[in-house]
């Protein structure tokens, strides 16, 4: 399937590059790409390209990475040049003047990963996760001046099972993002016509997620700490603190049932050990040790973990 329509396509994480890479594989070839600039990663601290370069690159597509787009004429003369149909916008990161919006003939499109109007803004996968929303979903709208608040062209439901973690639902949204504009693009002139504007009830906004989140605090519920630890999963990863040094939770549930003992109180497990919380308990299944992958907890026990102590109270 090939698209008359001469289109940019501005993303940068992976959850951008897999539809890039999907319109590229079905022979929609964008005229550009635009992505952050390269970043420094890793223990090097090496500028790396972001997945979104990754795959335009491989593909010979010409990239261009301003820093910002608000205020710069060069970045703007430079899209106008393209003279573009239209623009999907996936995860970009940059917010986008409404000169941007008007440059392309059809406007900018955007595939957000939530069932909007919930869940606008940086974090939707993670904070439908940690609210304990039962489902999740894509839309792809009509971009505005506001932040995911214009009108929704098509959406696609997915169901948030009690084992998925945020990588899980990414994947998940992911792949119907693809199906969304697959279907969008061959009629997309007419269909951006049928937009609908998003309800004004039921709007909730997801902030950008932080490091500091990451820190598990006994003083809440089992069930509240263990939707964190899926939802923070693969980052920041959550986390606790253990003769001073830290362990990263990959995997845990919660356990119900009363109990009396003070929060962060330690109850070893043949396979696995569990930490009182305000309620229930936080079963942790597999947990990373400083310095090492991550493992299973029951592992852990057995090894450097022997010397956790039945009883013992975590801060």
């Amino acid at each position: 399937m090939s698209s008359p329509l001469r289109i940019i396509f501005a993303g940068t994480p992976e959850f951008a590059a897999r539809p890039l890479q999907a319109l590229i594989d079905h022979g929609i070839v964008p005229v550009a790409v635009y992505t952050q600039p390269d970043r420094p990663a890793g223990r090097g601290r090496q500028p790396l390209p972001s997945p979104v370069k990754a795959a335009a690159v491989a593909a010979g597509i010409p990239v261009e990475q301003p820093e910002k787009l608000r205020g710069n004429d060069h970045a703007l003369a430079q899209l106008r040049a393209y003279d573009a149909d239209l623009m999907i916008v996936i995860a970009y990161g940059l917010i986008l003047p409404q000169s941007v919006l008007d440059a392309p003939r059809l406007g900018c499109v955007n595939v957000h990963a939530s069932l909007l109007p919930r869940w606008r803004g940086a974090a939707p996968i993670q904070r439908a996760i940690e609210a304990g929303d039962r489902e999740s979903g894509v839309c792809l709208m009509q971009m505005d001046a506001g932040l995911d608040t214009g009108p929704v062209i098509s959406r696609a439901v997915v169901t948030i099972s009690d084992d998925m973690n945020a990588g899980d639902l990414h994947d998940a949204l992911a792949a119907s993002g693809i199906e969304l504009l697959l279907d969008f693009l061959p009629q997309a002139a007419p269909l951006l016509q049928q937009a609908t504007p998003q309800p004004e009830s039921g709007v909730t906004y997801a902030h950008k997620l932080s490091k500091d989140e990451a820190a598990l605090h006994w003083q809440e519920t089992a069930d509240t700490l263990a939707r964190r630890v899926r939802a923070f999963n693969p980052w920041p990863v959550s986390s606790f603190q253990w003769r001073d040094q830290t362990y990263r939770v990959w995997s845990a549930d919660a356990e119900s049932g009363t109990h009396t003992v003070p929060p962060g109180t330690v109850r070893r497990h043949k396979d696995h050990f569990s930490v009182a919380c305000t309620q229930g308990w936080l079963s942790i299944k597999t947990l990373q040790p400083p310095g090492k992958k991550a493992m299973a907890a029951g592992d852990w026990l057995r090894g450097q973990g022997q010397a956790l102590q039945d009883g013992e109270v975590l801060n």
